[in-house]
């Protein structure tokens, strides 16, 4: 049974956190020919104080202005 982990920045919806996990897992069966229910994928979500871009924190990114 695969097992694959998306880990991202707080911050997104439980709309595009759904369509994440669903379109990985398709994504996952059709690339390895293993059937999509054989997959366990699931999202870590990080603080984006806690996260770096080039060198820049992700929360300050996010800041408007």
């Amino acid at each position: 049974m695969p097992f694959i982990q998306i880990t991202i920045a707080e911050g997104h919806d439980a709309t595009t956190k759904r369509a994440l996990v669903t379109q990985v897992s398709a994504a996952a069966a059709a690339a390895t020919g293993t059937p999509e229910a054989a997959f366990r994928v699931w999202i870590v979500e990080v603080d984006p104080s806690e996260v770096s871009v080039g060198g820049t924190v992700l929360a300050d990114m996010r800041r408007p202005g």
